[in-house]
């Protein structure tokens, strides 16, 4: 009795042993392909191994059929798993450089997602510089409002209370160490208001929305002070050189994030998984490229401050980089398309 039951227990080993005799050749061919094709390209098979390589992704995808329908060792299941995976990308993937993704990504896909985002981001626009406006006119009436709108670390002493002397010396100020400081401050600041007013999207872009909102209120807050200074023109040449860029990155990543939660909210007819699925391939790839506009806008802040202390050139290079965001978001990618067709 006993020596029947060892033998039973004994039998799915065999088996598997068997089953991995009579395979095993074809794995480990298909292995070596994969392995080859991986580390340099199709090109790099011989013709024998080019015409093989479909029979052999199909014997191991039925390998990895049987060892599942028969329960043998997890390991091996684990093992046809992980190598069907790669031949399918080998075979079916499209083999492209990293070099021609990258340059597909900043050619095509990004401008491209961005324009798809043009509602959004308009809304965005409207938004940032209504709240603006609204800030400003609250705290040109009554100056105590700056101090619920503004945190306390952001003010770095520009608050109603400072000098017009200090103000402006904070506008041409060419210290390096204080300036050093505080254009990295901003650029987290920032790079922190983009990532979020994106990532809190999923929540119906209400976050999103009063994230954009407040960016708002402490820009007209910002404006309110140095204006009542007689500063208005001084500051606005300060924000426009880098502003433009910056603002623009959060608008775009506020746009995106409010398509991701617009879809999630209002599916229309598709499911709302498949709805955020989609909307979140245009979003991911329009808040991606805005990491390289914040970083653009944190070198313009800093040559601004060091190199170009003229409002005018300031004001002139804000408007020229806006331009060139414009066409190249809005007006060359529909350019490409029609020489395209």
């Amino acid at each position: 009795m006993n020596a029947r039951l060892a033998a039973a227990g004994d039998a799915p080993l065999v088996n598997a042993t068997r089953f991995r005799q009579a395979h095993e050749g074809d794995w480990e061919r298909l292995e070596h392909i994969v392995t080859r094709m991986e580390k340099r390209s199709i090109r790099s098979l011989s013709d024998e191994d080019l015409l093989a390589l479909p029979a052999l992704y199909r014997t191991t995808l039925s390998s990895l059929s049987v060892a599942r329908d028969t329960s043998l060792d997890r390991a091996l299941v684990t093992y046809l798993e992980r190598l069907c995976t790669r031949a399918y990308f080998q075979i079916y993937g499209v083999q492209t450089p990293a070099w021609r993704q990258l340059t597909g990504f900043f050619a095509r896909d990004w401008p491209e997602a961005v324009r798809a985002l043009w509602r959004e981001t308009l809304f965005c626009v409207v938004l940032t510089f209504g709240a603006a406006l609204l800030s400003y006119l609250l705290i040109r009436s009554d100056p105590s409002w700056y101090y619920s709108v503004v945190p306390e670390g952001l003010t770095q002493g520009r608050d109603p209370s400072a000098s017009a002397t200090f103000l402006r010396s904070t506008l041409y100020s060419k210290e390096k160490d204080w300036l050093a400081v505080f254009a990295t401050f901003l650029f987290t600041h920032n790079s922190q208001i983009a990532i979020f007013a994106f990532a809190l999207g999923f929540a119906f872009a209400v976050p999103t929305v009063l994230l954009i909102l407040y960016n708002g209120l402490m820009l007209g807050a910002f404006y309110a002070v140095f204006a009542a200074k007689g500063l208005g023109p001084n500051v606005i040449g300060w924000l426009m050189i880098h502003g433009t860029t910056e603002i623009f990155a959060i608008c775009i990543s506020g746009a995106a994030g409010m398509r991701v939660g617009l879809a999630i909210a209002f599916p229309g007819r598709a499911a709302r998984m498949d709805s955020a699925v989609e909307a979140g391939r245009t979003a991911a790839l329009a808040m991606a490229g805005t990491v390289l506009m914040l970083a653009v806008a944190g070198l313009l802040e800093g040559i601004g401050r060091q190199t170009i202390t003229n409002d005018a050139m300031r004001m002139l290079i804000g408007t020229a980089m806006l331009a060139g965001w414009l066409a190249y978001f809005y007006a060359w990618p529909a350019r490409s398309r029609v020489s395209g067709d």
